[in-house]
């Protein structure tokens, strides 16, 4: 056919696929088919806060600031959340109003249901627990705007974690791949291939925006995505460039050498950056240490003797709010504000979601088990409560209450076990020694549901990348060998049946050895053996550093013996390098790391266990001395003990916290600052990992309750004993 009667478009397809069949040993996946699977990976299932933000958001508008609007929609346009500027406030002040005026409303309808008659039936303490309502009402409506205003950059910063993470590697594919064949469109495609998370989508929209037509070459999509990346990373937009730039250079070795200069940009960037963040981040974590646990915990110290002096005013429901709502916000407050500030490049690369024991991690059952385990610990922390009721004590023919006499335990008197009082016809209490160990199992129990729901959800998937990692940095010094054999011109199906007798006895022998096999007696290509779909090797080493080296091996392999066997050498290398980096690291925040882990398993526990302990030890010294001074009224001793009355006037114990409250509020309050703490170090160390966090947090509220319990219990016991043998010479 003439080419005059040939249109365009006939001649575009001649040619493309005539230069598709001389391409077709450098074949990658087809791209127009993840394109179309693209806008499925880019839009998920809607979040929570998506869903509330454009539901809301549709029905009423607000107008943003125009700064301000810039400002929150590249937030959300970087964490790739489906809801504009606009919405997003709408659902902060929404939020804000909806619980200001139902607080009101509530402190209204119990106002007037509960006083028909006005103010001046109220007393002072109703008056002052619909005043702290109202309070913390407004409080809790000004938390949530700052909850769901700063969504944004916090979903953002999410994001900018899990991609940074992956920065390094990604640089490392794109830098292995383009020294045996100098293309980038083809070395960003292989690195997309083979990333996990948001960098790997991320690289996708590159070729995504190129496929639709918003930028005419691969270049120009790339330069478009690294300025986001320009003022957090540079050191990766610096690597990037440079990798364009050698795309320029007619010498061989003057291009690879300006590869390797990028992943060493990279690799130094990093460390600085991270060097600063841990010399930044030891104040602010020395201030949550201090203000987070030592001053709450010595505050408790004096709550029982400054709570009788206030006459009855702090009761036990103000000391929950205050440990258990109002400290740990501000604690959670400063922490997000310390992990908003982490550095992006280093961390945890590896994503979930492809682990084949995911369901383990998803599954309910775990909740399940945990509850049933943990309940009948709960039920012993209740049971001062439990045996106060008729129907339970009568059938089992026991009585509500027992004093220590009637336990045989005479030094320590009369006190009741449990020690419920009645004043203004109220119950109050439970007092007694025997209540405050007792309620040691609520927290505990509560520890443990969490402990062993996470421990089961997390163990496997957690081993399963302990070994992968001690496989891959064993797998690093093997690529070397095999690199070498490569490099002395035997071929790659031979050269790994060597590799597997000379590694014979270590982990990655076996792998060499499956491949081996699947060669020689099952007839199999190489890159069946390795990526058979029923027998291929990587099936039973699911590690991503195993999988992306035997892809390059298999791209290179292609090209020659010696293309292979230099790509190997230089990944064995670069994988030894990036280790060496993350080795320096972890040494840089190890001291920080250590020091936190130490005061939140250790130190806050004890320090927490010593003030239960006191606490207990003051209420059974100003029960005492009451019992001392009912006593000694009717007897001869009244002259001696003449000012027992005044003191006991003075510390009436009706009107003290029960201990028994009071170590709850301390127990939750330790559960609660392991599970800040705990995220917050694993951010720090790892950045944003879903499963070490859950992991750490189950070993640490391991670690820390059974401290705390234990302290507790014994400093309960102790201080106790000793007060009643110092008191009975006084009442004797």
């Amino acid at each position: 056919m003439p080419y005059d009667n040939l249109s365009a478009k006939d001649i575009i397809e001649k040619y493309s696929k005539k230069l598709e069949s001389q391409l077709n040993s450098e074949k990658t996946e087809n791209w127009s088919q993840e394109y179309l699977r693209f806008r499925q990976e880019m839009v998920p299932e809607l979040s929570r806060y998506e869903r509330w933000a454009r539901s809301i958001g549709n029905i009423i508008k607000l107008r943003v600031s125009e700064k301000d609007r810039v400002k929150i929609q590249n937030q959300l346009d970087t964490a790739h959340v489906d809801v504009n500027a606009s919405q997003a406030l709408t659902l902060s002040v929404v939020s804000m109003l909806l619980v200001f005026f139902l607080t009101i409303l509530a402190a209204v309808a119990y106002y007037l249901i509960s006083f028909p008659q006005g103010i001046t039936e109220m007393t002072t303490a109703e008056v002052s627990d619909i005043a702290l309502f109202i309070f913390l009402g407004v409080t809790l409506s000004m938390f949530i705007f700052y909850y769901t205003y700063s969504m944004p950059q916090r979903l953002a910063n999410s994001w900018r974690l899990q991609a940074s993470s992956q920065m390094v590697p990604a640089i490392l594919y794109i830098v292995v791949y383009m020294k045996h064949t100098s293309n980038l469109e083809r070395a960003i495609a292989f690195a997309s291939q083979h990333l996990e998370g948001p960098l790997a989508l991320d690289f996708k929209k590159i070729f995504y925006d190129v496929e639709i037509g918003k930028y005419p070459a691969i270049k120009q999509s790339l330069d478009n995505y690294l300025e986001k990346w320009r003022f957090e990373a540079p050191e990766f937009v610096e690597s990037i460039h440079l990798i364009e730039s050698s795309l320029l250079e007619p010498s061989e070795s003057r291009r690879v050498a300006i590869l390797e200069k990028s992943l060493t940009v990279i690799l130094d960037g990093v460390y600085e950056k991270m060097l600063k963040y841990s010399r930044d981040i030891r104040s602010p974590l020395t201030n949550v240490y201090m203000l987070g646990i030592i001053l709450p915990t010595l505050g408790l110290a004096l709550l029982p003797l400054a709570s009788t002096l206030l006459g009855g005013v702090l009761r036990w429901p103000h000391v929950f709010i205050l440990f258990n709502l109002i400290i740990p916000f501000m604690v959670f407050y400063i922490v997000s504000e310390i992990m908003l500030k982490r550095p992006g490049g280093y961390g945890e690369a590896s994503t979930l979601e492809l682990n084949p024991d995911y369901p383990l991690y998803k599954s309910k059952k775990p909740w399940v088990v945990a509850f049933l385990v943990a309940l009948p610990f709960f039920l012993i922390g209740i049971l001062p409560f439990l045996m106060q009721i008729d129907f339970i004590s009568n059938n089992l023919h026991i009585a509500k209450d027992y004093t220590f006499n009637n336990l045989g335990l005479t030094s320590l008197g009369n006190i009741k076990l449990f020690d419920f009082k009645i004043a203004e016809g109220k119950i109050l209490g439970p007092f007694g020694p025997g209540a405050i160990l007792l309620s040691l199992f609520i927290p505990l129990s509560i520890a443990l549901f969490f402990y062993i729901a996470y421990k089961q959800k997390t163990s496997k998937l957690m081993q399963s990348r302990i070994n992968t990692r001690k496989l891959e940095v064993e797998f690093a010094n093997t690529l070397f060998q095999l690199g070498n054999r490569l490099g002395d011109g035997i071929p790659a199906e031979i050269a790994f049946g060597h590799i597997a007798q000379i590694t014979k006895g270590q982990a990655t022998s076996n792998f060499f050895a499956l491949v081996n096999q699947n060669i020689q007696q099952a007839g199999m290509s190489l890159e069946r053996a390795l990526f058979d779909r029923h027998r291929g090797a990587l099936i039973f080493y699911p590690s991503a550093l195993i999988s992306t080296s035997m892809k390059i091996l298999t791209e290179s392999v292609k090209k020659g013996l010696q293309v292979a066997a230099r790509s190997l050498m230089s990944i064995s290398e670069y994988v030894k390098n990036i280790e060496k980096i993350n080795n320096r690291l972890r040494d840089l925040l190890a001291e920080i790391v250590s020091d936190m882990k130490s005061n939140m398993t250790f130190l806050a526990p004890l320090l927490s266990g010593v003030v239960v302990g006191l606490s207990a030890m003051i209420t059974f010294i100003l029960n005492k001395l009451k019992e001392i001074d009912i006593t000694s009224s009717t007897t001869t001793t009244a002259v001696n003990l003449q000012g027992l009355d005044s003191i006991t006037k003075i510390f009436d114990v009706t009107t003290m916290v029960p201990p028994y409250f009071l170590q709850i509020a301390v127990g939750v309050y330790i559960i609660e600052i392991v599970f800040i703490l705990t995220a917050a170090l694993v951010t720090v160390d790892a950045g944003k990992d879903k499963l070490r966090e859950k992991y750490e947090l189950a070993k640490n509220l391991l670690r820390s309750i059974v401290l705390y319990t234990i302290t507790s219990f014994l400093a309960i016991v102790a201080l106790t004993v000793l007060a009643g043998i110092a008191l009975q010479s006084l009442g004797s």
